[in-house]
């Protein structure tokens, strides 16, 4: 498939999706980009101000009119690569009117970092099974890249999953800008599931700083953390990896410590004593580790990894326990 008349779809409307939008449009190796929304306001304030009125409003998002639609039929029929980036809790809504048959012969890649609530199954598990998208058809987007930054061009390394090196050559290559350097990977499971973890760990991040736990003890939180992570993964699908890598490492990073960090800010307000609805009211946008936690927590049921910090998490906002006694907790079971 050459790069040159590669039609793209992105369906999705939020922060990630703007900046997925300002890559393309900057990168320009496709042939025609459209794109996929729900609200219809939205699209017609796209169509005549060129700029996301919701998320990243500053970043240029010129695109066709004919192609910025909430048919989404009509944007996946042309498309060669579909690109999802809705929250993981609303795929299975946003997709309820396409069939396998609308996929067939589509390249998939998965610009979500999480989990599929109600299957219990990361996007690429949940693709292949449920459209039967084979997984040599897929790719992942993975690493520390928050929308906002990409907005401003600031330096962001991305890191492309796929069992197809092919593919993932040719879609790094579609995304390579000057201010995004990509990588590349064959562990869709591992960069699945770490981009899961890690926001339940900002979220563990957030609600230690809430309760009042300084620098120092974040340090070790984060630290046991990415063992939790390495943990999980060498259970769930133990192939060779260096959990080091940025795809992992780095993004655990940058979620539990920046101040984009949305799940971050989700598990502070918790830690400051606001409930799970007040504080999904206030931040009105989707802190995907909140679902995650839950999913994540009935999928270790079968592996039985020993994840203390999730655990905690869970605990917290499902069992509705004190986040101050429930770190406190944790903190004896950390080194």
């Amino acid at each position: 498939m050459d790069n040159k008349i590669l039609n793209i779809a992105i369906i999705g409307g939020g922060s990630w999706a703007t900046a997925l939008i300002k890559i393309l449009n900057d990168n320009q190796t496709h042939k025609n980009l459209s794109w996929w929304m729900r609200c219809q306001t939205t699209i017609n304030h796209i169509k005549k101000y060129h700029h996301n009125p919701n998320y990243l409003s500053s970043v240029d998002v010129k695109i066709n009119d004919n192609a910025i639609s909430n048919n989404l039929p009509y944007i996946i029929k042309e498309a060669d690569i579909v690109i999802l980036n809705v929250p993981a809790a609303f795929l299975k809504d946003a997709l309820k009117d396409i069939t396998p048959e609308d996929l067939k012969g589509k390249k998939i890649v998965s610009a979500i970092k999480g989990i599929v609530p109600t299957e219990n199954l990361i996007i690429a598990e949940f693709m292949h099974q449920k459209y039967g998208i084979p997984l040599h058809d897929m790719a992942v987007i993975s690493g520390p890249c928050h929308a906002e930054e990409v907005g401003l061009e600031k330096l962001s390394y991305l890191t492309i999953a796929s069992l197809d090196a092919n593919f993932a050559q040719q879609f790094a290559n579609n995304i390579y800008t000057r201010y995004v350097k990509t990588t590349l990977s064959d562990d869709i499971y591992g960069t699945e599931y770490a981009a899961v973890l890690k926001n339940i760990y900002a979220i563990a991040s957030g609600i230690c700083h809430g309760v009042g736990y300084g620098d120092n003890f974040q340090a070790v939180l984060i630290s046991n953390a990415i063992c939790e992570t390495e943990r999980f993964l060498k259970a769930i699908h133990p192939i060779k990896r260096d959990i080091k890598e940025s795809a992992y490492l780095g993004d655990l990073l940058v979620t539990a410590y920046s101040q984009f960090s949305r799940n971050r800010t989700f598990g502070n307000m918790i830690g400051k004593g606001y409930t799970v609805n007040s504080a999904q009211l206030e931040m009105n946008m989707i802190a995907e580790g909140y679902y995650a936690v839950n999913s994540l927590h009935q999928i270790n049921k079968i592996h039985k990894v020993h994840l203390p910090i999730a655990q905690a998490v869970y605990e917290i906002l499902y069992q509705k326990k004190s986040p101050k006694l429930t770190m406190q907790q944790l903190t004896s079971q950390l080194s």
